[in-house]
């Protein structure tokens, strides 16, 4: 499936990185530091933002994701919430693009650097490619699977933390865990351990992708903000795993916390610590 989607030689790969590219372009970086007011809106709380470039953004991705590749759906963060329904399409046959338009609206909506744009593409649950594009930074990541990781065409690789360092963990914000979640998260204070709040989902995974950050650990299951830096993590060597163990599925039910890492032996690491908290 993966050569046929993507026809061996990196057509759609390409059109869809520019694709998100010219979405970026038309709808997102415009409005960066000059949104008024009335084009920031709370949805659940004071951190979950969306904005004008949210909504035109993922309008934009719509007509040309599907455009690109004829059949296909678009599970994104804007289109469920305003029809939850849409999320079912996760678990149909036919490929789904999961688009989160503006990952970091916070930091966006605060003219801060520190947002992405998430694009990936799954058949029946399995990403099968991904892309995320920092364009304040001008940083795009590609992932397929397979064929690993690249950021601005060159190739990362996670890498291991160095023994006896300290890891290097970003942590979902507090507003985001249920008494359960933030009773295993409080596994990770201990020796030999460093937490930070996190930022971007998607920059973060490219964090732990580059080797920059040793892991992350989230509380929430939403596909767009975890389907295409799973893959990039993966493809750069990284490993990721539920509290049970299981890997993590962009489909939903998961055993929450969960953890995606440089390599398998610092993801089991921060699984056990989770699962003890």
């Amino acid at each position: 499936m993966i050569d046929e989607l993507l026809d061996g030689s990196g057509t759609l790969s390409d059109a869809t990185e520019q694709a998100v590219r010219d979405a970026a372009a038309a709808e997102v970086v415009p409005r960066w530091r000059q949104l008024a007011t009335h084009e920031i809106v709370e949805k659940s709380g004071p951190h979950d933002l969306v904005t004008i470039a949210d909504r035109a953004a993922e309008a934009h991705l719509t007509a040309s994701l599907t455009r690109l590749l004829p059949g296909s759906v678009v599970v994104g963060e804007e289109s469920v919430h305003a029809d939850p329904a849409v999320y079912e399409e996760l678990q149909g046959d036919a490929p789904v693009w999961i688009v989160d338009p503006v990952d970091g609206t916070w930091h966006f909506a605060h003219g801060d650097a520190g947002f992405c744009m998430l694009v990936a593409l799954a058949v029946r649950g399995e990403v099968l490619a991904s892309w995320t594009y920092a364009p304040a930074r001008d940083q795009m990541a590609v992932a397929v699977r397979g064929r690993g990781a690249r950021l601005n065409g060159t190739e990362i690789r996670a890498g291991a933390p160095a023994p006896g360092a300290a890891l290097r963990i970003a942590t979902s914000h507090p507003d985001y865990t249920t008494p359960d979640q933030k009773a295993a998260l409080l596994g990770l204070r201990t020796e030999g351990v460093h937490t930070r709040p996190c930022g971007s989902a998607g920059l973060e995974y490219l964090a732990v992708a580059r080797g920059e950050l040793d892991a992350v650990a989230f509380s929430w299951e939403l596909a767009w903000d975890h389907a295409a830096g799973l893959l990039l993590v993966e493809e750069a060597g990284g490993a990721h795993t539920t509290l049970t163990g299981a890997p993590f599925r962009v489909t939903g039910g998961n055993d929450l916390p969960f953890t995606a890492a440089r390599d398998r032996a610092t993801a089991d690491r921060v699984r056990g610590l989770l699962a003890g908290g």
